[in-house]
């Protein structure tokens, strides 16, 4: 590559560091095209999925202020810039890896911290973020039925026992 040409490269990979709300970095030798081709549609709009020289990469994740991915970046290296929900992409990578045996999780890049394999396979196994707002909602609503009921039976019980005691002297009477 001409000089003009690595410098759009890297500029176009600092952009995309900078703008990723997470990093993935995969090998992908023995992929077919239709099968990285199958990635880039599961992965969907949000995200996409480039080969890049490693050099060139090292040098925009650097400008981006991304240090620690030097040791990640060797051997054909396809790197996923997730723009969105990041550990949906990581889901999508594990799920695809499992199928797929030739793309490798190498590491990845997420809220400020570099990830070896086995970090990003854990942010895989994290609940996305509708999981967990669902599981709040759940856990507010047993919540709240619960301090409804608490609520409704006090004066329920104090109605039940004055009923009775009314009985009580109706009878004795």
């Amino acid at each position: 590559m001409k000089r003009p040409e690595k410098e759009a490269v890297i500029a176009e990979l600092t952009d995309k560091f900078r703008n990723a709300d997470a990093i993935y970095l995969t090998e992908y030798r023995g992929l077919t095209v239709p099968q990285i081709s199958d990635l880039r549609e599961k992965l969907g709009r949000d995200t996409s999925y480039a080969v890049a020289k490693n050099t060139l990469a090292r040098i925009a994740a650097k400008e981006a202020g991304i240090e620690g991915l030097d040791e990640l970046l060797a051997g054909p290296t396809a790197i996923t810039f997730v723009n969105g929900d990041a550990i949906a992409g990581a889901k999508i990578l594990r799920d695809f890896a499992k199928k797929n045996k030739a793309l490798i999780v190498k590491g990845g890049f997420y809220d400020g911290t570099v990830y070896d394999a086995e970090g990003a396979k854990q942010l895989a196994d994290l609940k996305s973020r509708p999981e967990l707002l669902s599981e709040m909602a759940g856990a507010i609503k047993g919540t709240m039925s619960k301090a409804a009921y608490l609520f409704t039976a006090l004066p329920t019980k104090a109605v039940r026992t004055i009923d009775a005691l009314r009985e009580k002297q109706e009878k004795a009477a």
